[in-house]
């Protein structure tokens, strides 16, 4: 079995994050849709929102960091955001209550998109990167864990670019529990950490 590791981001090298969002599917985006108002994210430039990735990971320094690089043997392969709910302003300003739950309770972490390079696709990868949010959430201390994944219809696929939210099932497999259910599609799942009130 190929061996799984990870890093955040700021323990890597650029490099690596440039690699895995150039073949990923996230290349234009690069986890900036929650980052801005809507407004302020219509008017960005691709180099804008390249250069504004690259500075949340804080790549080669002490941190802080905008989320967790896996590798496979070694090879970067993948990437999960992760990082304290307050850095994600768009989660405030939407009209969807669901995206802001429990607005004063204090410790919650968001993870918000997953990025799996081509040729580790359905490989699993979104699995382990799922179990790593819940490892480094118990490292920095946070008290929950959120994501707001997709529950596909019976039967149904979903398209990768709406999969980067995370699919429920890999929450699911990490410890998250279902706490909303406020589409069709879309859930609100938490994990609740050690040493949480």
């Amino acid at each position: 079995m190929p061996a799984f590791t990870w890093l955040p981001a700021n323990d890597a090298p650029t490099e690596d994050v440039e690699a895995v969002f150039a073949t990923g599917g996230a290349h234009k985006c690069r986890c900036q849709a929650m980052k801005v108002p809507g407004w302020i994210w219509r008017d960005t430039t691709q180099a804008q929102r390249d250069a504004a990735l690259l500075e949340q990971t804080g790549c080669g320094t002490s941190g802080p960091t905008s989320g967790l690089l896996g590798y496979v043997d070694g090879q970067v392969a993948g990437w999960v955001a992760v990082e304290p709910r307050e850095n994600y302003p768009r989660l405030w300003s939407r009209k969807q209550p669901w995206m802001r739950m429990d607005p004063e309770r204090e410790g919650v972490w968001s993870v918000t998109c997953f990025v799996v390079a081509k040729g580790h696709r359905r490989t699993g990868l979104m699995y382990e990167l799922a179990h790593a949010t819940v490892e480094y959430g118990e490292r920095v201390g946070a008290r929950v864990l959120e994501g707001y994944p997709i529950e596909p219809p019976p039967g149904k696929t979903v398209i990768w670019d709406e999969a980067s939210v995370g699919l429920l099932q890999v929450f699911v497999e990490a410890g998250y529990e279902v706490v909303a259910s406020p589409t069709l599609r879309r859930r609100v799942v938490r994990r609740e950490l050690t040493g949480t009130p």
